[in-house]
């Protein structure tokens, strides 16, 4: 590799490294203040970066708004498929996928307290993401679980509201940690509380299913 194209390489992968604090760092404020409360300064304060560099990166607070939104969803969505989800039966499958859920509210809490803001707002700015790439992996989620009923896997169940109950069931572990850590009597969630949340979840929704009969 030339030395030009080793230069390039670290500007790019700064550039990326640089591009990922900035995020995190508008994850945090658009968490706490919501888009209106938000500034560009104080992203530039915590990523702690000039408000000019900042600027370069990301023009306006409306592209990074819709960026950090983007990037929350598009993990989501690459994280949360039953079809690509490894396991044999409904179990291995369902496990999978409020383990993959819960670890997504404890890694991306702000993220995902930024896309419930959106969600409560109307869905502004996502509302036409969540149709063209939302909806077609939901609906095809919903008819593997239908496959599941007519073969006997599971109790005949609503679907649609299966996941729905999972989402609320996780995410409430990133949206409302607050309430959490007050009735568990902690001063912040650590990795044992989640892990007895996914355990305490799981249990929960197969029981709902009737999976259990079938283990």
């Amino acid at each position: 590799m030339t030395e030009k194209k080793v230069r390039r390489t670290r500007q790019s992968v700064n550039r990326e490294v640089l591009e990922s604090r900035i995020l995190r760092s508008a994850e945090i404020v658009f968490a706490s203040k919501g888009f209106s409360g938000a500034s560009m300064e104080r992203i530039a304060e915590i990523s702690k970066i000039s408000k000019q560099n900042l600027i370069y990166y990301f023009p306006n607070k409306d592209l990074l708004y819709k960026r950090v939104l983007k990037e929350i969803l598009d993990i989501w969505i690459e994280k949360l498929s039953f079809i690509e989800l490894n396991g044999n039966t409904p179990q291995d499958i369902i496990g999978n996928y409020v383990r993959e859920k819960m670890r997504i509210s404890r890694l991306h809490p702000n993220g995902s307290k930024v896309f419930a803001h959106e969600i409560i707002s109307g869905a502004p700015v996502l509302k036409s993401y969540l149709v063209s790439h939302l909806k077609p992996q939901f609906d095809r989620d919903v008819d593997v679980v239908k496959s599941w009923i007519n073969k006997g896997l599971i109790d005949d169940i609503d679907p649609e509201h299966l996941f729905f109950t999972i989402w609320a069931a996780t995410q409430t572990y990133a949206d409302f940690s607050v309430q959490m850590e007050v009735l568990l009597g902690k001063k912040s969630l650590e990795e044992d509380d989640y892990e007895r949340a996914e355990l305490a979840v799981t249990d929960f929704v197969m029981r709902a299913l009737g999976a259990k009969k079938n283990i």
